[in-house]
């Protein structure tokens, strides 16, 4: 009808944390690797309580910081 307003879009969750054996997966390296980037603070993290999370669109964000262009 035309009186009824549109119907407002369901907003997305937000996207799931990764823990240090997901981003470890996601780059391809171990588990220590990811720690040693964690504490010398090289890659973003969320610390929940004593946990340390990562979250996916900075992680997609700071691998494309370090991409490294190829001159072909």
């Amino acid at each position: 009808m035309i009186g009824d307003p549109m119907p407002q879009p369901t907003p997305l969750p937000p996207a799931r944390l990764l823990d240090i054996d997901g981003v470890a997966n996601l780059l391809g390296t171990r588990v220590r690797h990811v720690r040693r980037l964690v504490a010398e603070r090289r890659i973003p993290f969320v610390r929940v309580g004593y946990l340390i999370r990562f979250d996916p669109p900075e992680i997609a964000a700071w691998l494309d910081t370090h991409r490294s262009d190829v001159a072909g």
